[in-house]
């Protein structure tokens, strides 16, 4: 997707122009050019690139008398359902580009893209098209205040033929043809496979000390990366002007803290030189939906790390955050020593909150057949449960598979780690999915929140997730909690429930110190209670160890009008979808060995 078109060229344009072109806007090219009659092709290195030089030269250049048109090259077959929109206001509210997309059909995904650039870009996928058709024509140069959309057809692998495998001449395929790329979720648009990574360091340092981090020539940086055998980079040229810079390494856990403790030293060496500063704090980057776990239970985690490293440890408020802008400072204070033994438990927290939820999204496509991850939206914060760590701090981050405005924008769970899902597989169902009803309670401060003017909120998120959502009237003028019923199937509640999750953590209805746990109750069959809680309540304990979440089933219910009775359920959004899926596969074990039973059942003879 880095191949560009160079159109409306003037037939005097020789290829030395055009290379000359890209040199003065610094623009790397990795291949030749190829220049035909009045149009030419180029391959960038990355999208990054690509999408920079689009923006830099498109109707914005002229040569030899003649404005060029700078777009992807996209061949006619693979102009099917993806779009690529950029020049999206980075304060555009995710939910109103949401709405905005659906006017146009049904959008299986979006992905945010990360790049360079002040402004949003997102590569959108609709169901065909024909959509896709429409959508190009209503979006290109659709104004949002001061900010025109720019729309371009990007290459749509699926829509392609499957290529005809090679035959030998005797009739059998070489063994060669078998190495080739595989299908499925993990592999990128050129069907490689992205390498396992590890969960990269990322730290902050001030801008006077880069150049003494890198050293004369490179040495510097080259023999941290050698001794420590990590990957380090140095995001020196994003943020012109900026007090610090973000540093990211790659490599394991004790190569990271290796790292770590090297530039340190290099920064309170040249600090000592300089008489800079007396003392260099450390500056950790965490993505906010990993810092909750790290600070712990009333801030338990926090102060233990602290006493045990003889360290002060204070992390940014939630207001910092932005679109752009998803990670909180953990700023650690003390001597190298400790600030350096502090990196190393809080590292150790944030990979343990971040392989849970790895963990647990993956469960998540094992549990609900047909439940397509990369393409759901779950929160509307810009935020991302898995979070993108490679980017440079205050560039467009491309969220993972995590509760993004769509989840996931990219097709790999952690793509920046480098952390590929559990394959996710469409089932195709010979009849729809199975309804179902859950009673989500929350803040009763934060109905306002949920529904939106007018009205508007409640119906976008019901829209979007396919799910019916009302809340239902307070029982008192002063009751603490309201109960949303939710009704849909699996997929539908696991959208709708997540948007809520983070409806709430969004307007800070919860500290910044807290994680959002909500209790959430669902009907079972009153023959299936017995089954949830287990003998001697194993099955309750298992579920609760498995899950994270509390699963409590009241005792003494009377069974209403449909012989059901209710399960409790608090925890995280992850904790409680968890749970809520395994119940399920309860009372479904249960159904099926009544009906079992009911169909071996002799039949009664009547006698005369």
């Amino acid at each position: 997707m880095n191949k560009l078109y160079i159109g409306n060229l003037s037939p005097s344009v020789t290829v030395e122009d055009l290379k000359q072109l890209f040199d003065e806007r610094k623009l790397p090219l990795t291949e030749q050019v190829l220049l035909k009659s009045g149009y030419a092709f180029v391959d960038f290195p990355d999208q990054n690139w690509a999408i920079k030089a689009i923006e830099a030269l498109s109707g914005k250049v002229e040569l030899h008398g003649k404005v060029i048109e700078v777009d992807y090259s996209v061949p006619k077959k693979l102009r099917s359902r993806k779009i690529q929109i950029r020049n999206i206001p980075p304060h555009l509210q995710w939910e109103v580009l949401d709405g905005l997309l659906a006017q146009y059909g049904t959008v299986e995904n979006v992905e945010q893209v990360n790049t360079d650039t002040e402004t949003a870009v997102v590569n959108v996928t609709y169901a065909n098209k024909e959509d896709a058709k429409v959508a190009i024509e209503k979006l290109t140069g659709h104004q949002f205040e001061d900010y025109s959309f720019r729309v371009s057809y990007i290459q749509d692998v699926d829509a392609a033929p499957p290529p005809q495998a090679p035959r030998s001449r005797r009739g059998g395929r070489s063994s060669r043809d078998q190495d080739g790329p595989q299908p499925g979720p993990s592999a990128s648009l050129g069907g490689s496979r992205h390498k396992l990574q590890d969960f990269p360091l990322r730290i902050l340092v001030p801008t006077q000390f880069v150049g003494a981090i890198i050293g004369k020539d490179g040495l510097t940086i080259k023999n941290v990366t050698k001794q420590t055998q990590s990957k380090v980079d140095i995001h020196r040229k994003e943020n012109a002007g900026a007090a610090e810079k973000p540093i990211t390494i790659h490599s394991s856990p004790e190569g990271c803290s290796s790292a770590c403790r090297m530039i340190l030293d290099i920064m309170q060496k040249e600090a000592s030189e300089t008489k800079a500063a007396e003392e260099i704090p450390l500056k950790i980057l965490a993505h906010n939906s990993l810092v909750g776990r790290l600070i712990g239970k009333e801030g338990r985690n926090l102060k233990k790390i602290e006493q045990e490293t003889g360290t002060k440890i204070t992390i940014s408020s939630l207001q910092d955050l932005t679109i752009y802008n998803p990670e909180r400072t953990i700023t650690v204070k003390g001597g190298v020593e400790a600030c350096c033994k502090a990196e190393a438990d809080i590292m150790r927290k944030l990979r343990e909150a971040y392989e849970n939820d790895v963990a647990a999204i993956n469960q998540q496509t094992n549990l609900i057949p047909g439940l397509n991850l990369n393409a759901l939206g779950i929160f509307s914060t810009g935020l991302s449960v898995l979070p993108p760590v490679a980017a440079p701090r205050g560039a467009a981050p491309a969220p993972a598979a995590g509760y993004s405005p769509f989840i996931s924008h990219s097709s790999h769970v952690g793509s920046l780690y480098g952390v590929p899902p559990t394959s996710v597989i469409s089932h195709q169902h010979s009849q729809a999915p199975e309804q179902e009803v859950v009673y989500l309670f929350i803040p009763t401060q934060a109905v306002g929140a949920l529904i939106g003017k007018k009205g508007q909120h409640i119906k976008q998120l019901a829209r979007f997730a396919g799910a019916s959502i009302k809340i239902a009237p307070a029982e008192t003028p002063d009751v603490p909690e309201r109960m949303v019923i939710i009704t849909g199937p699996p997929e539908a509640q696991f959208k709708a429930q997540g948007r809520i999750f983070g409806k709430l953590k969004e307007e800070n209805f919860f500290t910044a110190k807290e994680e959002v746990k909500l209790e959430t109750h669902i009907k079972v069959p009153s023959t299936a209670a017995g089954r949830v809680i287990g003998k001697g309540g194993k099955t309750v304990n298992e579920l609760q160890n498995l899950t994270s979440a509390e699963v409590i089933v009241p005792r003494d219910q009377t069974p209403d009008e449909n012989d059901e009775v209710f399960v409790k359920i608090i925890g995280h959004f992850f904790a409680s979808q968890t749970a809520q899926r395994k119940i399920r596969e309860i009372i479904q074990q249960v159904k099926q060995s009544e009906q079992k039973h009911q169909q071996g059942a002799p039949t009664p003879h009547h006698s005369k």
